[in-house]
């Protein structure tokens, strides 16, 4: 069977996938924001651990379609590793169709493109990227470890070598003063990377975290879903991309909304339109079924 360490944490859009723990933890695991992976040490789990899980999977799942590779940076991981581990997954699972991961702009820095395409060719169909902002003072507040540009030229690495990317936006990151420059600044950079998946997340401060001790301190302002909606408006009206896949449909979110890039950007705004001119009719979420 499968073992598991710890608390799994997976994409929405992962819902049907076999999880497999390629890697524990997270290899950065300094994001301000995060909580996930604190308990955690990171480290590669031996290979034939999860042969023998991938073999237990074939035998007793049903047809396995999908499988995203856990925990927080499984990309982080030798690519000799990830290739013989990809070569286990085509040769066990006849049925598969994608296998996925996280990716951090750190683990991206240290593939090369050539490498990524070798992984692609091997079944690595996408990567999830938590972008967060394309505000540079927001990233360096969330101690991303990067810039907007650098973000950019990782990323593109990944799509010149064929994988696809899922991004996504932290709502609220900027603050009030900041909300609409880290809303049109993360247009920007989403532009930038032309992903195939775009999804927003609102910020929230998770006990055990720094940026829990700061909203404790009161240094941190947490919007209103009148104002996250304002945010969430000058986001999506400064997206150019096409043929992208929309959703705010993480549990985090306020007001669930999906639709295709830009063929429904129209009705994505005129539907935040309606919340913003009527806001007590507004149907959002109850803050006792949002979460992380």
């Amino acid at each position: 069977m499968i073992r598991y360490e710890g608390t799994l944490y997976r994409p929405p859009s992962e819902a049907e996938s076999l999880i497999l723990q390629a890697t524990i933890g997270c290899s950065y695991n300094r994001c301000t924001f995060c909580a996930m992976y604190r308990e955690k040490r990171f480290r590669v789990r031996p290979l034939e651990d999860l042969r023998r899980e991938i073999a237990w999977a074939a035998r007793a799942l049903p047809p396995v379609r999908k499988v995203f590779l856990a925990d927080g940076d499984a990309l982080v991981a030798k690519c000799s590793f990830l290739l013989a581990l990809l070569g286990e997954l085509k040769g066990a699972l006849p049925d598969l169709r994608r296998v996925s991961c996280y990716a951090s702009p750190q683990s991206l820095q240290v593939r090369s493109v050539d490498e990524l395409r070798a992984l692609r060719e091997a079944g690595l169909d996408l990567c999830y990227l938590g972008v967060e902002s394309g505000d540079d003072r927001v990233l360096a507040r969330l101690e991303k470890g990067v810039d907007a540009a650098e973000i950019i030229r990782v990323a593109g690495k990944a799509t010149e070598a064929g994988i696809e990317l899922s991004t996504m936006i932290l709502l609220g990151a900027g603050g009030r003063a900041g909300s609409l420059e880290h809303a049109r600044a993360s247009a920007r950079v989403i532009d930038a990377l032309r992903p195939r998946f775009v999804s927003t997340l609102v910020m929230t401060p998770v006990e055990g975290t720094p940026l829990w001790d700061e909203a404790e301190r009161g240094a941190v302002d947490e919007l209103d879903p009148i104002e996250l909606t304002r945010e969430l408006r000058e986001f999506v009206a400064g997206l150019t991309l096409d043929r992208a896949i929309f959703r705010s449909n993480h549990a985090s979110n306020h007001l669930p909304l999906a639709g295709t890039l830009q063929k429904d950007k129209p009705r994505i705004l005129a539907e935040l339109d309606a919340v913003l001119a009527a806001p007590r009719r507004a149907r959002f979420v109850p803050d006792w079924m949002r979460g992380l």
